[in-house]
């Protein structure tokens, strides 16, 4: 999914071959930066973490979509949970439509019994959305000796936005068994350029609904369990107003390689096959993804291409056992 402005679909339509409306950005190794995927993942980890993800959708078009996160956090036993950081900046089309946002998360936990546990997060950001009006092209602008020369009959709006905006999520697990609920962009804030008082839903950010869950299947069973090869089934489903994404696949890990296969449908259609290989080292991890299209825009489109890193920063053995750490993929 992509972050689009509703009113500025004519502009970005006259630059771009592919516009998909309301959406926000997606990553396919959605687990490899956790807390944008649900807030309730921070502090989640034995250790503090700092990971980044690079991503650049549909490398076949002249000005694709290019999304970079980061997010920082780690638990708090005096919070009796976790906080973290996060900021992201997305940038599409020939108007280079930029959306920049940055926040902080809380997490909660709560021990259910012996082997399960559960955590509730929430987040608090701030978006800023920019444009560059000059960089779009009007059919009134073309003469018929040198193209696009004359001056436009188009309005210009606000080419700077900004607003607040929150998300909230749950997550429940065990040593194999983990899945979570999240809805982002809970009071969906008017992100509209030309209409920043309207109440229109049209001129709003539409709340994004989060189901994921998982399992671990261990294959050998040595006393260390970083050295185990593990099965990892995993589901992701996620809606956007009218539009819908569910992932399926798994992750193959053993010692410090993990290997991944997904299929991803959306709304209309078969979407893409996702393909992933990762290296993770006590304190380092780095993953690469790779979304082969499958839909009819194959053609145009070509695929995505992602990376991840990650860090880890021991914490005190004291803090360790204040919560029980989560055992799901890094990728």
């Amino acid at each position: 999914m992509k972050l689009a402005v509703k009113n500025l679909a004519i502009l970005i339509g006259v630059s771009l071959p592919t516009v998909m409306f309301g959406q926000d950005p997606q990553l396919s190794q959605f687990y490899s930066n956790p807390i944008y995927t649900n807030p309730a993942f921070a502090g989640s980890a034995t250790n503090a973490r700092f990971v980044m993800s690079a991503r650049s959708q549909y490398v076949g078009l002249n000005k694709n979509y290019r999304t970079g996160i980061a997010s920082f956090d780690m638990n708090m036993a005096e919070l009796n949970g976790g906080i973290g950081i996060i900021a992201l900046t997305d940038i599409a089309g020939d108007g280079n439509l930029t959306s920049t946002v940055i926040g902080g998360v809380y997490s909660y936990h709560v021990a259910l019994n012996r082997y399960v546990s559960l955590r509730a997060g929430i987040e608090a950001n701030y978006h800023q959305r920019v444009y560059d009006f000059s960089k779009f092209k009007f059919g009134d602008q073309i003469d018929d000796r040198y193209g696009f020369v004359k001056p436009t009959n188009e309005r210009v709006g606000q080419e700077q936005i900004g607003f607040m905006n929150f998300g909230t999520g749950l997550l429940v697990y065990s040593n194999q068994l983990y899945g979570g609920v999240a809805v982002h962009n809970l009071t969906e804030p008017n992100q509209s350029f030309y209409n920043p008082n309207a109440s229109d839903e049209a001129f709003r950010l539409p709340r994004r609904y989060t189901f994921h869950a998982g399992g671990n299947i261990y294959l050998t069973r040595q006393r260390n369990e970083s050295a185990r090869s593990t099965l990892s089934p995993a589901i992701l489903y996620m809606q956007q107003r009218n539009f819908n994404q569910l992932n399926l696949g798994l992750y193959f890990k053993k010692q410090a390689l993990t290997t991944g296969m997904w299929f991803r449908q959306t709304t209309n259609n078969a979407d893409a096959i996702i393909f992933l290989l990762g290296l993770k080292f006590p304190k380092f991890r780095v993953g690469y993804s790779f979304d082969a299209t499958i839909s009819d825009s194959r053609s145009a489109t070509y695929g995505s291409h992602e990376v991840s890193l990650g860090f880890e920063i021991s914490r005190k053995k004291t803090v360790r056992k204040t919560t029980r750490a989560l055992n799901c993929p890094t990728f």
